[in-house]
C-alpha cells in the first residue's frame, strides 16, 4: 500500500511539472506571436513587451529545473522515469531558447527601426517561414501534451519546409542588397532575424525528438528520418 501511495504521489508530481512545461510553452508561443506583430508593424512597443516577458520565461525555466532536481533527489526514479525527467529538462531548455530567439527578433526589429530603412525592406517575405515555425512549435507542444510519438515524427519530417523558406529568403535578401546597397546594414539585421525564425523550427524539431525518446526510449537525434520512423512505431 505504501508503494502504491508513493507511486501516486510521483504521478502527481510528474503531471504538475508537465503542466508547468506547457505553461512555459504557452509563454514562448506568445513571444513568437508578438515577435511577428513587432516585425509586421515595426513596433518598438511590442518589441519591448517581448523582452519583458523574457525575464518571466527565464524565471519559470529555473523553477522547473529546481523542481526536477528535487524530484530526482527525493524519488530516485527508476530508469524509465528518469528518462522522462531528463527529456522534460531538455524540452524546457529548448523552450527557453525559443524565448531567446523571440527576444533576438525584438532586438533586431528595434535596430531596423533605428536604421530608418524599415519600410523599404522585404520583411513581409518572412511571414510564411514565421507561420511555419510557429505552427511547428504549436504541434510540438500538442505532441508533448499527448506524448504522441507519431505526431513527433510528422513534426521532424516537416522541418525541411522551414529550412527551404529560410534559404529562399536569403537568396531574395542578397538580391535586394545588391539592388540597394544603402540597406545592407539593415538587411543583415533582417538576416539575423530570419535565422532566429529558422531556429524556432529547429527547437520544435528537438522537442519532437525528445518526445520519441520519452515514449519509445529511442534516441533518434542523429539517426535521420529513415531510422526515426521505425523507432517511433
Amino acid at each position: 500500500m505504501q508503494d502504491k501511495h508513493l507511486s501516486s504521489q510521483f504521478d502527481h508530481e510528474l503531471n504538475a511539472i508537465s503542466s508547468r512545461v506547457l505553461q512555459l510553452g504557452g509563454m514562448v508561443e506568445m513571444q513568437i506571436h508578438q515577435a511577428m506583430v513587432a516585425l509586421a508593424e515595426f513596433s518598438t512597443e511590442v518589441a519591448d513587451q517581448i523582452e519583458q516577458t523574457e525575464r518571466s520565461v527565464n524565471a519559470l525555466e529555473l523553477d522547473i529545473d529546481r523542481e526536477l532536481s528535487t524530484i530526482i533527489a527525493r524519488r530516485q526514479p527508476a530508469a524509465i522515469d528518469l528518462r522522462l525527467l531528463l527529456a522534460i529538462s531538455k524540452t524546457t531548455a529548448n523552450l527557453e531558447r525559443v524565448g531567446d530567439e523571440a527576444a533576438k527578433i525584438a532586438r533586431m526589429v528595434k535596430r531596423i527601426i533605428a536604421s530608418g530603412h524599415a519600410r523599404r525592406l522585404p520583411s513581409g517575405e518572412l511571414r510564411v517561414a514565421a507561420d511555419l515555425a510557429a505552427r511547428q512549435l504549436r504541434k510540438a507542444l500538442d505532441a508533448f501534451a499527448r506524448l504522441s510519438a507519431e505526431d513527433a515524427v510528422i513534426i521532424i519530417r516537416d522541418d525541411d519546409q522551414v529550412d527551404r523558406e529560410f534559404d529562399g529568403f536569403v537568396r531574395k535578401l542578397i538580391t535586394y542588397m545588391m539592388e540597394d546597397p544603402r540597406t545592407i546594414s539593415a538587411c543583415l539585421d533582417l538576416l539575423t532575424l530570419a535565422k532566429a525564425i529558422e531556429r524556432v523550427g529547429d527547437h520544435a524539431k528537438n522537442i519532437a525528438e525528445f518526445i520519441i525518446y520519452i515514449v519509445k526510449g529511442a534516441d533518434v537525434r542523429h539517426g535521420g528520418l529513415k531510422s526515426m520512423e521505425p523507432a517511433a512505431q
